[in-house]
């Protein structure tokens, strides 16, 4: 009955396909009216569409034309039609939502037809992909596009900023800009990084000048689901060194090295949480030399104990970081991709570090941070397209308010999706895969074997070499290669093992790359590879996430093309050890499997499916715990950033310093001096207070004070502080008084703000114990927070005042402005131009040495 009801009603996305036919329709009624116009006349629509948009329509009224004036651009610049499916794709993204397409079927070009929509507005389009190299190659493949409709790209790398030239040859359309100035384009490419630490430095500003991003106006996030969930987990950080000291932790790597495992410590596979036994705690006693590790003054050694212990049982070389060059390099858990210039926060990298035998770094403190999650949802539009998307339909409708929408194939799916085969043991497993790898290398059909780990891939290389089976292995190590190695991997007789969705982005062709090869020969691999079953894929294990899987399914059978794939499983995986092996294990010891065999049985698919929705359950709660807590710091970040930008947009301060100053008087005068009587005053604790919030003044003594009268006090200390203030301004002249007040305050906001993210991670760390009383730990750290917010906003008034009263400013004979403010500078303000390689007012430097990029490590 309820399939009967599913089907009379259709699914949501087919529901919300429906009325999209109709409007691609009215784009392909409109094709040969815009094949008969000219170059110029096709490129002039663009001003066209702009002046309308100024008369009163709408982008949505626009739309079919836009899409067909992109679609007739495309056809004749890169030779591409887009297909009515990429056209309600294209529809999809511009209606604010997430369109689920299929490996293959065209989401770069899909993009450009929103993209270019969007952009007639004038406000500019980011266009977020996963990784620097499909930026650039996005952004040159799309250019000419854009070229033929007048409109710019920029491009974020972290190498530089760049304009495309589409007029030059493939290589070298990308020319090189100020960051700025790439951020003027219509259209603009560049990594999640790339545009978030541009936000976050914006936001570090000490001029207008330095701030290179426009308002957040529409986003398409390539791979979304990738970005949005498997990246939301890492939170934004710019940091600086601390002042702590990197020695402690080799010794207490080798307390760790000395403990074992189930007898001194225990390890949560599910939490990765680790908890010394009774015997460990003894004896990391005796090694430290104390008699109580848990007491409070031992609470520092306490978290060196832990991280070094995590450190050792938890994280794994090859599989969670490498260590290249003497330096500890995270590996993305889902891509498998290096990510260099990350590092784990709280001394948890240090402790890696020390294990490895690494140079230990000091730990850093926070300057700046914002979770993905509160990046993204800054645009005042977002979209996004994947080949996967489904499965995190809630949790993306949750935190991001985004809609899934599947869009149907170009071409019907052919692809066979073959039952798992189940093992006891890892190593019959793995001989397994050799074998069925061997089989398929010798009959010329092409195979492309994922991996969980860098550790895996190359226990498979080993595998397949002694078999004598020729192979290119992807994984992070090989980096700079994936895209070509990908590219190449349907080839007749091709082995690829590549690590997870390594090469993410780049289309796996049977026959392998056309580009660059006689169309004949082409042809003819393409046909035989087709004729053996198409691209075979083999995964390894399962992974936590239904989507990493379903991805490295959708390599194969693309656009029509045949395919199969098919899963092998230990009970010995970390998925299966973690959820659900035991009763499979007994199920194959009561039927007397034996370890070479493996089976196919609902049952055990089902066991799978369910450990998987389970740590996707558990993945979403700690991101959705990430973002409510990191819910509470946006608010007070979005008042910090906001107070920020009315300093540097040139907000009139001088109304609001003297009303600062006003207050922190009356605020000393109402702590010190309570009441109208002297009986209950503090003087000698007023006079200290009053000089190191100001210059001290001759009436300003004990004695004298006890013979005035509060109202009289509160006169003479206010006339001080504004006698100063106006001595400041008559000495400096209006001007650079303003300045001056700017400078301060900016100063002050930045340095009580990173003090304030300190101390609300500290506060976050132990926030859990509040559980113990039986209190929501979310509930009491935003009331915590809400207080420590307003203590931060009397910090940055009573800090601002007492540095605008006491600085002392001498007066230069001018010079050349530097940074576009005179008279003014900071380490900061250099760090910054820096950075950025584009201050205001000044030539690029000649360098002797490459050029450090504005987000590199």
């Amino acid at each position: 009955m309820l399939k009967g009801l599913l089907n009379l009603f259709g699914s949501a996305s087919e529901r919300a396909l429906k009325p999209l036919r109709k409007r691609v329709e009215e784009v392909n009624a409109l094709e040969s009216e815009l094949q008969a116009l000219s170059d110029d006349e096709l490129r002039q629509k663009t001003q066209e569409f702009q002046e309308r948009l100024t008369e009163g329509e709408t982008l949505d009224d626009l739309l079919p034309e836009a899409f067909a004036a992109v679609r007739e651009a495309s056809r004749r610049s890169i030779g591409l039609r887009h297909f009515d499916v990429q056209l309600i794709g294209g529809i999809v993204l511009h209606q604010g939502k997430i369109a689920e397409m299929a490996t293959g079927e065209g989401k770069t070009l899909v993009a450009t037809l929103p993209a270019y929509l969007n952009s007639l507005g004038g406000k500019g389009v980011h266009i977020v992909t996963v990784n620097d190299y499909l930026a650039g190659r996005d952004a040159k493949w799309m250019g000419p596009i854009y070229a033929a409709l007048g409109s710019t790209v920029g491009v974020l790398q972290q190498g530089g900023s760049f304009l495309v030239d589409a007029s030059a040859a493939f290589e070298e359309r990308l020319r090189p800009a100020h960051r700025r100035e790439a951020y003027q384009a219509d259209i603009i490419y560049g990594t999640n990084s790339e545009f978030g630490f541009d936000y976050l430095r914006d936001n570090m500003s000490l001029s207008k000048e330095q701030r290179v991003q426009r308002d957040l106006h529409y986003a398409i996030v390539d791979e979304v689901d990738y970005i949005l969930i498997d990246e939301a987990r890492t939170p934004l950080i710019i940091s600086g060194q601390s002042q702590e000291a990197a020695q402690s932790y080799p010794r207490f790597a080798q307390v760790a090295r000395r403990l074992r495992r189930d007898e001194d410590y225990l390890v949560d596979e599910k939490t990765r949480a680790v908890s010394l036994t009774d015997e460990g705690i003894t004896k990391v006693e005796q090694a430290l030399g104390t008699a109580d590790l848990y007491g409070p003054e031992n609470y520092g050694m306490t978290h060196f104990v832990e991280n070094a212990l995590r450190a050792e049982a938890v994280f794994q070389r090859d599989k969670d970081y490498v260590v290249q060059d003497g330096q500890v390099i995270l590996v993305d858990e889902f891509t498998g991709r290096l990510m260099p210039g990350r590092r784990y926060s709280d001394g948890l990298h240090q402790a890696i570090e020390a294990k490895e035998g690494a140079p230990v770094q000091r730990e850093t403190v926070v300057m700046a941070t914002i979770t993905l999650q509160n990046y993204f949802r800054m645009y005042r539009r977002l979209a996004g397209m994947t080949g996967t998307a489904m499965t995190e339909a809630d949790e993306l409708w949750k935190i991001y308010q985004l809609d899934v929408v599947s869009i149907p194939t170009h071409r019907p799916m052919i692809r066979q999706n073959l039952p798992d085969a189940v093992y006891k043991r890892e190593k019959p497993k793995f001989d397994a895969v050799a074998e069925e790898v061997a089989q398929a290398h010798a009959a010329g059909r092409p195979v492309l074997l994922g991996t969980a780990s860098i550790e895996v891939s190359e226990r498979l290389s080993t595998l397949l070499q002694a078999r004598g089976i020729p192979h290119q292995v992807l994984n992070a190590k090989q980096h700079a290669k994936e895209a070509a190695i990908v590219a190449q991997a349907g080839r007749l007789g091709a082995v690829t093992v590549a690590t997870n969705m390594a090469g993410r982005g780049t289309d796996i062709i049977l026959g392998g790359s056309p580009a660059e090869r006689d169309p004949k020969e082409w042809e003819g691999e393409h046909n035989k590879v087709v004729a053996l079953g198409g691209l075979y894929v083999v995964g390894t294990e399962r992974h936590e996430a239904r989507r990493i899987d379903n991805q490295l399914r959708g390599r194969t059978g693309r656009q029509g093309d045949p395919g199969s794939s098919r899963f092998y499983v230990s009970l010995e995986d970390e998925l299966m050890r973690r959820f659900g092996g035991d009763r499979v294990k007994a199920f194959m010891d009561w039927a007397g499997i034996p370890d070479e065999t493996s089976i196919e049985n609902p049952m055990v698919q089902k066991s799978l499916e369910s450990a998987q929705v389970r740590v996707e359950g558990y993945n979403f709660e700690v991101r959705k715990n990430l973002v409510e807590f990191d819910d509470v710091i946006n608010r007070h970040r979005e008042v910090i950033y906001a107070e920020r930008n009315k300093v540097l947009e040139g907000a009139d301060l001088q109304s609001n310093i003297a009303e600062m100053i006003e207050r922190e008087v009356r605020a000393l005068v109402d702590t010190h001096l309570p009441g109208t009587r002297a009986e209950g005053w503090d003087l000698e604790g007023f006079v200290s207070a009053f000089q190191v919030l100001m210059p001290p003044a001759e009436w300003a003594t004990p004695e004298s004070l006890a013979e005035m009268d509060r109202e009289g006090i509160l006169e003479q200390a206010l006339a001080h502080a504004q006698g100063i203030h106006a001595a400041k301004e008559e000495s400096l002249g209006p001007k650079a008084t303003r300045d001056l007040e700017r400078f301060i305050v900016l100063r002050t906001i930045d340095s009580q703000w990173v003090q304030h993210l300190t101390a609300m991670e500290n506060m976050r760390t132990g926030i859990g114990l509040q559980a113990v009383g039986q209190r929501d730990p979310l509930v009491a750290y935003k009331q915590q927070g809400h207080e420590m917010f307003q203590e931060l906003l009397e910090r940055i008034r009573h800090d601002v005042v007492r540095l605008l009263l006491h600085v002392q400013v001498q007066v230069r004979a001018a010079v050349p402005a530097v940074s576009g403010r005179r008279g003014i500078s900071s380490p900061m303000e250099s760090q910054q131009r820096d950075s950025r390689g584009e201050a205001a007012g000044v030539g690029a430097p000649v360098r002797s040495h490459q050029k450090v990029g504005r987000n590199d490590p």
